[in-house]
């Protein structure tokens, strides 16, 4: 069974990022926040040493940093994220990321607009 989202898509909710954060003592703990038709947030809890190895998404993807710091490889480059920094990938960027210490952050995910038939231009030569 899939996890039951924290906030519902159809009313309102505060939280605290804080205090709905968790994390295992060697390991990685992922909890949903919101899921709607085109988008995905997820929360994150990083044991120091964890690690997520180099895979792609087909969504495009924020990154926000809201305790610790990690190695993130960023197509191939190597980056030093800590707290409060913020991130983007465009959709089928090879991306990995390992925790240097303690580290949480939020994922937005979001689907690509599909395109507008109607603002294509279908060129012939004559």
């Amino acid at each position: 069974m899939a996890e039951q989202p924290l906030i519902a898509a159809s009313a309102q909710k505060i939280l605290s990022l804080t205090e709905e954060t968790q994390f295992a003592p060697n390991g990685i703990v992922s909890r949903t926040l919101l899921r709607t038709a085109n988008s995905r947030v997820m929360l994150f809890g990083f044991a120091v040493g964890q690690e997520l190895t180099e895979h792609t998404s087909r969504q495009h993807a924020l990154v926000q940093v809201l305790s610790g710091e990690c190695d993130f490889s960023l197509a191939g480059e190597e980056h030093k994220l800590k707290t409060g920094d913020l991130l983007y990938m465009p959709p089928n960027l090879p991306h990995a990321l390992k925790a240097t210490t303690k580290f949480s952050m939020l994922l937005t995910l979001s689907k690509p607009e599909l395109p507008d038939n109607n603002s294509t231009f279908n060129l012939k030569k004559s």
